[in-house]
């Protein structure tokens, strides 16, 4: 009975994207800024492999992880929460949400207005404890509803609890939810009900609500629930896919108790995907800049994962990662941060591995549907036949190193070229007495698929050694890189087969940085 469990660490990124200047994020990383706090703890994280992830190695590699990990790009045009989970989920957001950094247009507010009978306060981007000091007396007085946003797509609702029950502020925000739609369709609106009496002592209370938008297309969580197995949401899961997808929910007050529901739902009995969000990283210390807050609350998590581990069954698989950034000690801004994402994945089934930077978090949607045998496709990859492919690859290239003609060196090498079409081309080293005609595996593989009309690479594995086995890991000579270089990406991964099942993996812009290429020659 296989089961997923995938939690998301809300907000933890780690590392500004290469775009994200572009959405006013400059040298950003959540994960880095919160390990300087003397209350950051990330023990078990680490004993999973959580430093070996490209752009957290400052945090110390682990020489035998007991995970497989992957650092995730975001494809979709966004940073916010909605889209980050849609992303998670298989879906591709190409154009972001509207956004307001004016203020709501009148057309929207004079029609919630009208039919909610209140009037409205503030109409500006604003943090939200803030605002409650700047607008809530006015509130208490008036009655009218403190509406405002953010850098996100969100229209927020905030209102005292003895003058807009909650039950009330939330028929407000379905009301609110059926305007702002078409043009005006963002991403969440969100119910922030406070207590207190003054703007000293105002308070948000636990009894937010989010209404989402529902996904443009259908997710893995839909796929899953198809396919009559269980999608237990756990946090603000139901809230952020408008239910879609969802066959059990259950609403949490914070992150402590999200940890004990995941807990909790270990002993459950059922076959599909357990899926929490634990908000408090984004919501109480990443939007309020608080970096010790933020370090122990992950400490918190770190704490209980060993716990969560130790009771996982054979066929459970534990998935960790984050749907967008929020640093706490950028101070451009209280919002999120555009960020890679980290995955960490677990399991008795699971090799450790480390995927390396991944273009897309749907990756996590194709390795659920996977892992449960759900029909579903998405941009995404799923990592665990990745893991398979890779080492199939590597076979390959060991079986082509026997055909080697070294008589001079003594060492054969093997190459194996996996094509985008799925097709495989291999290679061997070929040796001359004049030393100057001598071909490289890498190349000759490179060039018999070349040769076939081949121009669309994805992956390549050599395998070299002495004449009696693979003797440790053989990295492609200049020449060779050079020739990778015209025609496969930065991010193409190299494979060094190392023994048996073991490798080690490389991008090729780790093995030529700043290679020589076509715009040399403009």
């Amino acid at each position: 009975m296989k089961r997923v469990f995938l939690i998301v660490l809300d907000s933890c990124g780690c590392g500004e994207m290469p775009d994200a200047e572009k959405f006013g994020d400059r040298g950003v990383n959540t994960i880095k800024r919160i390990s300087r706090s003397p209350y950051f703890r990330a023990e078990n994280m680490l004993s999973l492999g959580l430093g070996n992830i490209p752009g957290l190695e400052f945090l110390g590699k682990n020489a035998s992880p007991l995970g497989a990990v992957a650092r995730l790009a975001e494809k979709s045009a966004g940073k916010d929460t909605t889209i980050g989970h849609w992303e998670i989920s298989g879906v591709i957001s190409e154009k972001p949400l509207p956004v307001y950094p004016n203020g709501f247009p009148e057309e929207v507010l004079s029609e919630f207005s009208r039919q909610t009978g209140r009037g409205v306060l503030c109409n500006k981007p604003y943090s939200g404890t803030q605002v409650l000091k700047d607008y809530g007396e006015e509130h208490l007085k008036t009655g009218d509803l403190i509406v405002y946003t953010s850098a996100d797509s969100v229209f927020q609702i905030a209102a005292h609890e003895e003058i807009v029950p909650p039950e009330q502020l939330y028929e407000y925000c379905r009301i609110a939810r059926a305007i702002l739609k078409g043009g005006h369709g963002v991403g969440r609106v969100i119910a922030r009900p406070f207590k207190g009496t003054c703007a000293d002592d105002f308070y948000r209370t636990p009894n937010r609500h989010d209404f989402s938008l529902e996904p443009p297309a259908e997710t893995v969580l839909d796929a899953v629930k198809s396919s009559g197995k269980t999608v237990y949401a756990i946090g603000k899961i139901n809230d952020i896919f408008a239910g879609k997808g969802i066959t059990e929910y259950v609403y949490t007050s914070g992150n402590t108790e999200g940890i004990e529901l995941t807990l909790k739902a270990l002993d459950k009995d059922f076959e599909g995907l357990c899926f929490t969000n634990l908000v408090d990283f984004d919501m109480l210390y990443g939007h309020r800049r608080d970096i010790d807050g933020y370090a122990k609350a992950f400490a918190e998590f770190d704490e209980r994962l060993g716990e969560f581990i130790s009771k996982m069954r054979a066929d459970d698989i534990l998935m960790i990662s984050a749907d967008h950034g929020c640093d706490p000690g950028y101070l451009e801004s209280t919002d999120h941060t555009r960020e890679y994402t980290p995955l960490v994945i677990y399991g008795k089934s699971v090799a450790p591995a480390c995927f390396g930077t991944r273009r897309t978090f749907a990756d996590i949607a194709a390795t659920v549907a996977d892992w449960l045998g759900v029909d579903y496709e998405c941009e995404g990859e799923s990592l665990l036949k990745l893991r398979a492919a890779e080492e199939k690859l590597c076979a390959a290239a060991v079986e082509a190193r026997k055909k080697a003609y070294a008589p001079y060196s003594g060492y054969s090498v093997g190459a194996a070229l996996l094509c985008a079409d799925g097709s495989v081309y291999t290679g061997c080293n070929i040796e001359n007495a004049s030393f100057t005609p001598t071909v490289c595996a890498e190349r000759t593989a490179v060039f018999k698929a070349v040769s076939e009309g081949k121009r669309s690479f994805s992956m390549i594995a050599v395998a070299g050694g002495n004449k009696e086995k693979v003797d440790g890991a053989f990295p492609p000579c200049g020449v060779c890189r050079q020739v990778l270089a015209e025609f496969c990406p930065p991010d193409f991964p190299v494979l060094l087969v190392t023994g048996e099942k073991s490798f080690k993996k490389y991008s090729l812009s780790e093995l030529l940085p700043e290679s020589f290429g076509p715009s040399f020659m403009q």
